[in-house]
């Protein structure tokens, strides 16, 4: 876990040649991703965000209410911190939007009382982001992260979870997003 500078805010290191194990969760752990078309615009932001900011995705879980994603950043200078909000803020903007269009009863599940932010598809803060320094640390994530819908009974096996890179790993078959696997390091 990332070192605490203050009780609410953890500070991330963006360490070269480091992988990062990043978890993040929807507002008050609401169910906000259990619809197809908010994975979706997660999706969209997660290889947009990928291009942008030039990491490997290496794996990855949507679950209904948070998301694991395993990364390394290809270059020295980076910013998890960019990254994630490359990835979590577009998907908060269509999904209020698409609230505000067609659902607009629906946006009191996302009030969160501030003013002139009134609605939060994402827990404040980043979420977690551990650095990831070896190879045994990658496989404990991945394992931890594929295992998810498991452990909350939602398949019997990792790669029954469509929402995951697991059945890429697993069975060679892709999921919903393309990972890098070709520079996954081997030992």
């Amino acid at each position: 876990m990332p070192a605490r500078s203050n009780p609410t805010k953890y500070t991330r290191h963006n360490i070269p040649g480091c992988a990062h194990g990043l978890s993040f969760s929807c507002y008050r752990n609401r169910k906000f991703l259990n619809r197809r078309r908010t994975r979706l615009y997660l999706i969209d932001a997660i290889n947009t965000a990928r291009e942008k900011h030039s990491f490997d995705l290496w794996a990855y879980v949507i679950m209904p209410e948070h998301v694991h994603l395993l990364i390394f950043p290809r270059y020295d200078e980076y910013s998890i911190s960019d990254i994630l909000r490359s990835i979590k803020q577009p998907v908060a903007r269509r999904a209020i939007a698409f609230l505000r269009r067609n659902h607009p009863d629906l946006l009191r599940l996302m009030e969160n009382g501030k003013k002139h932010h009134p609605y939060s598809f994402w827990q404040d803060g980043g979420g977690y982001d551990r650095n990831i320094r070896n190879h045994a640390e990658l496989v404990r994530f991945l394992e931890y992260a594929h295992n998810n819908p498991v452990r909350r009974g939602l398949v019997e096996h990792p790669e029954q979870w469509y929402w995951s890179s697991a059945s890429e790993w697993l069975s060679n078959t892709p999921g919903p997003i393309l990972i890098d696997r070709e520079s996954f390091p081997v030992v």
